[in-house]
């Protein structure tokens, strides 16, 4: 798409709008529009000015003036505003020196493929998130210097068996067991296959939609995987149209990893692999059918995962999820079938096509062009430097004895440990200069600032019921 074709497209499409969208440090989509008129052809060099201070984790106030150049290839009109409007996805850059801005999350995408293009390893990436959600509807929570709370509650939560609906007609998953029962039980089938077709009509392929395991609307859409950073703009419409399909029905989704206690927490299982000259790289006659050089970025991810799950399990909320002894997949271990690995290489297909590996940590809080980036750079260090996975685990790791249990490292136990092992284990990421060590600064030092230490600081509620008549 060039320039040119946008603004035939809007054209038309009868566009009165330009909506400029671009990724916020955390990993929050942002927005503003213009009338159709103000966007010519020179725009997609000279782009819009913005106050990139009062962006979370960019500029001081005294540097504030930024701009966001947008990119042709990203334009697709809007399905949700009332009047036409056409969405561009926009590159932050300086406007003195007209240079990418590094903590731009979209510019770390963009590197991390060129890195891998550079490394000879290989000219693409493919990814595919199994982004999982919950549909609610009503959440209410505070949090003030004298009292905290939450109130999560939807029609389908088990917990609901005995309210008084009028009439109440029962069919409410039981707690794990929402994996994958018709309707009436399954009350959402509708919502999330308007939900698929919305996000089709933008041109993203989707794969499936179903129920997941947990009570009270958990839910899961696949997209079929794309290049990194096309993979990385698609996950930001994904989660913009769930959320307002979700809105215009009068209910809510989340992507937190852990809203509801004693159920199964919402995950992104991330595949990947790696490609040269249309050929698949991880494709080979070793363990379950991969490469060589599939096993050795295997070693890479779980040699560095403590390190990126400071970016694949970005919250203090991910640490709830990400507990040893459950499901949750937190050994740092891979396996062709073993679930509760970190790592695992999926058996559905004996196609050298469909060979990937599945890194099964992350979350959907994450920003997915730096989750995806440092995924792919761990992968890229581990090929380079032939890290030897180890033996694959493929027993029963509830199965097994303490001592060898014990054996297995595991995922870090909170975000603030996430954090320190980012901080010691970053060499690998700064590599072709996609992550610089200010976006690392910054983002263990705006993590640990508005998150980490915001929580820490806070009496927990259930402190109340454990502590109160000490």
């Amino acid at each position: 798409m060039t320039p040119k074709k946008v603004l035939e497209m809007a054209k038309e499409n009868g566009i009165k709008m330009i909506d400029m969208r671009f990724m916020d440090f955390p990993g929050i989509w942002q927005h503003f529009s213009v009338p159709v008129k103000e966007l010519e052809e020179s725009h997609f060099e000279d782009g819009y000015g913005f106050d990139g201070s009062s962006i979370r984790g960019w500029q001081p106030i005294n540097a504030s003036d930024m701009l966001v150049v947008p990119d042709p290839a990203t334009a697709k009109v809007d399905p949700f505003f009332a009047e036409p409007t056409l969405v561009l996805i926009g590159n932050i850059v300086d406007p003195i020196t007209r240079e990418p801005y590094s903590r731009d999350p979209r510019y770390i995408a963009q590197k991390a493929e060129a890195f891998l293009k550079s490394s000879g390893i290989g000219d693409t990436a493919y990814f595919g998130p199994e982004a999982e959600f919950f549909i609610f509807d009503d959440i209410r929570f505070e949090s003030t210097r004298n009292g905290a709370f939450y109130m999560i509650d939807s029609e389908e939560a088990t917990w609901n068996t005995g309210r008084e609906e009028c009439p109440n007609l029962g069919y409410k998953p039981r707690h794990k067991e929402g994996y994958f029962p018709v309707p009436p039980m399954d009350k959402f089938q509708d919502l999330r296959t308007e939900m698929v077709l919305v996000l089709e009509k933008l041109g993203i392929d989707v794969e499936c939609q179903h129920h997941e395991v947990a009570t009270a609307g958990q839910a899961e859409i696949d997209m079929r995987f794309k290049p990194l950073l096309e993979m990385g703009d698609q996950l930001v419409w994904f989660k913009y149209v769930l959320k307002n399909v979700a809105y215009k029905h009068g209910h809510t989704v989340t992507f937190m990893p852990k809203p509801i206690f004693e159920d199964n927490g919402t995950g992104m299982h991330t595949h990947l692999s790696i490609w040269k000259e249309n050929k698949p790289m991880f494709a080979g006659d070793k363990y379950a059918g991969v490469s060589q050089e599939a096993l050795y970025a295997i070693g890479g991810i779980l040699k560095h995962c403590k390190a990126l799950c400071a970016f694949t399990n970005p919250t203090t909320n991910s640490y709830k999820r990400l507990v040893p002894g459950f499901e949750a997949p937190v050994n740092l271990a891979y396996s062709s079938r073993n679930r509760s690995a970190a790592v695992r290489i999926p058996m559905y297909s004996a196609s050298p096509k469909a060979k990937r590996i599945e890194f099964r940590t992350p979350d959907p809080s994450c920003n997915g062009y730096m989750a995806f980036s440092a995924l792919l750079m761990a992968a890229i260090d581990g090929i380079e430097n032939k890290i030897d996975p180890g033996e694959p685990l493929d027993k029963d790791i509830y199965g097994l004895p303490p001592e060898e249990l014990a054996e297995i490292p595991s995922a870090p136990g909170s975000l603030e440990e996430a954090l320190a092992a980012l901080d010691d284990d970053k060499e690998f990421l700064l590599k072709g200069d996609v992550f610089t060590p200010d976006v690392i600064e910054k983002w263990v030092e705006y993590k640990t600032e508005n998150e980490v230490n915001a929580v820490k600081l806070r009496p927990h509620p259930h402190e109340f019921y454990l502590y109160y008549d000490i």
